[in-house]
């Protein structure tokens, strides 16, 4: 008897190597380049996940991940099933473990948006189908990747390039850290020290070779960048909001910051995005920000990797 392959997941970015990252990443271009001219609910000309279902499992509230996810699935010729908290019994009536078993006889993948890093593990340890990281409080992977698309279609070449990252040390600002060694981009972040980014996460990130520097000064870390991310300074769960606030005030991204980065920097936010707090109007809404086709990648950078984790990509 032949023992089927174990799933493939994509929980962190730094569980895959250079190579795969980059096939990701190569097919998410190649997809959004393909359906030019196609309505967005129009399916792939190859749909190569036809008849395939995947199951978003959903703790947080979303906007970007939910419908990016539901339209990739779309365009691939399969359908997605949404799952909310209230309507699930996800950790409450049966344990993690158990809708894991369930789901993987009905579906054949799954996206977690889940509170904790450690329910996304648990689930993916006796899923048998791939399971995706749709946000968690320890990293945001799929926004990454959507990230780093958005930079290359502006110009910017990753390897070698300087990515700034101001203000809260977040889950987001770890799948930065994790993607630095796999491409080869430099990452300055300045964050408060109360809101310091994960330094097991950078020392792992350095020991791959990647060029990783952190500091409380803004300036510094923008200097010659060629993009500079910023987020949120209250997320979801955070119940610390006017500690938060006094924190990070000096890291505000506004045009005095942004005057030091490269001539040609790309500014980039995950969103939603509180203007006037981590960002100025002037700065989310000007000519050097790629927001928008950063959220619209999502749908591309999600195409790619669900077909990576079923098998479609090598």
């Amino acid at each position: 008897m032949t023992l089927a392959p174990p799933p493939r997941h994509f929980l962190d970015l730094d569980a895959l190597d250079s190579a795969s990252a980059r096939r990701i990443l190569d097919e998410a271009h190649r997809r959004k380049r393909a359906r030019i001219g196609l309505a967005k609910g129009a399916p792939d000309a190859d749909a190569p996940l036809r008849d395939h279902v995947l199951a978003g499992i959903f703790e947080k509230n979303s906007t970007r991940t939910r419908v990016s996810f539901d339209i990739a699935m779309r365009q691939l010729g399969g359908s997605m099933i949404f799952l909310s908290a209230a309507e699930t019994q996800l950790g409450r009536g049966e344990t993690v473990e158990d809708t894991a078993r369930v789901l993987s006889r009905m579906v054949d993948c799954a996206m977690i948006r889940a509170n904790s890093h450690a329910t996304l593990v648990d689930f993916a340890a006796v899923a048998d189908m791939p399971t995706i990281n749709g946000l968690t409080d320890k990293s945001h992977p799929c926004q990454i990747l959507a990230d780093l698309m958005t930079l290359e279609e502006r110009g910017v070449a990753l390897s070698g390039a300087k990515i700034a990252w101001v203000g809260d040390g977040n889950n987001v600002c770890t799948s930065f850290i994790h993607g630095a060694p796999l491409f080869g981009y430099e990452l300055a972040i300045a964050a408060p020290r109360l809101y310091a980014p994960n330094a097991a996460a950078i020392a792992a990130a350095q020991k791959r070779g990647a060029k990783i520097t952190a500091g409380d000064n803004e300036k510094a870390a923008v200097s010659g960048a060629h993009a500079v991310v910023t987020d949120t300074w209250v997320s979801m769960g955070d119940s610390d909001k006017e500690a938060r606030m006094q924190a990070l005030a000096p890291f505000q991204v506004d045009q005095s910051l942004m005057a030091r980065a490269d001539a040609k920097v790309v500014f980039l936010h995950c969103l939603p995005a509180h203007r006037g707090e981590e960002v100025t109007e002037d700065v989310i809404d000007g000519r050097q920000s790629a927001v928008w086709d950063e959220a619209e990648n999502r749908v591309h950078a999600q195409k790619a990797i669900l077909l990576w984790c079923l098998g479609k990509i090598a």
